[in-house]
């Protein structure tokens, strides 16, 4: 497998699997206690970062379904004082959003990788990405975020996902499956579908993501609000993790540390 390097971050390959950690910046968001107000953003990371977490992932915009819409000028302002609390702190910082407008305000600031849920659908977006030099985490999309449904069509998506990052001359990037009710013709099942073929990813040499934190399709199994949904993405996470997940999107580190190190014992130990 292809590594992926995200600052001094090795990813994928004989690289222990790393974890990032979600500053949400967003009080829209589908799981209201992740929100972080900008004052204790610093204390979050921070916080983080002791926990084991590898990259901070910053975003400011929800991208739940039915999520109240917010404008760019809104994601801009609020992502921007995020970056600015975390000025100076040699954090490795990636940032979540899937507009160029965005992402040029990011750029001001010592960034380290774009998580872009479009896969590339954007070129303008892509460009700047080459241009910048940046890493990128790319969700398997068509046209408007997760809208493959399917196995079938996610591997659709992630090809053309990967013809991009070769159109636009970027290499050094991580796949996202794009778990999740993106779009509403999706259903839970899809979600567990992708789960169950996780190590199907691997066929394209690059290190996968798993970001299934605190989803719906765990809270519809469990019978669960996000809050009361840990366990479910542990035990997810676990199984994602021995079909070959390299890195993990999560709200919480130390738990989700904790299962990488019971992973990293049990499987590439045993």
């Amino acid at each position: 497998m292809r590594q992926c390097r995200i600052n001094k971050t090795d990813i994928g390959g004989d690289a222990p699997v790393r974890v990032m950690g979600v500053i949400n910046c967003s009080p829209e968001s589908f799981y209201n206690d992740s929100f972080i107000p900008t004052n204790e953003i610093h204390k979050k990371a921070v916080e983080m970062v002791e926990a084991g977490a590898d990259i901070i992932d910053v975003g400011a915009r929800s991208t739940a379904p039915h999520a109240q819409a917010i404008s760019q000028t809104t994601e801009a302002e609020r992502i921007d004082a995020a970056l600015k609390e975390l000025k100076g702190t040699g954090f490795t910082i990636s940032v979540d959003t899937m507009s160029p407008w965005v992402l040029d305000v990011c750029l001001k600031h010592e960034i380290h990788a774009a998580n872009d849920i479009t896969g590339f659908a954007s070129a303008a977006y892509a460009k700047r990405v080459a241009d910048a030099g940046l890493p990128a985490i790319l969700m398997a999309t068509d046209y408007q975020p997760g809208d493959a449904v399917g196995l079938a069509a996610t591997h659709a998506a992630l090809a053309t996902v990967v013809k991009r990052c070769a159109d636009a001359g970027v290499d050094n990037y991580i796949l996202d499956p794009a778990v999740g009710l993106w779009v509403p013709l999706r259903s839970f099942e899809d979600d567990w579908e992708l789960c169950r073929n996780f190590e199907s990813f691997q066929k394209y040499d690059r290190p996968v993501l798993a970001a299934v934190s605190r989803k719906s399709f765990i809270g519809d199994l469990v019978n669960r609000e996000p809050a009361d949904r840990l366990a479910g993405s542990l035990a997810v996470t676990m199984t994602l993790l021995m079909k070959g997940a390299s890195i993990v999107r999560t709200h919480d580190v130390r738990e989700t540390v904790d299962t990488i190190r019971v992973f990293e014992r049990l499987v590439r130990q045993g």
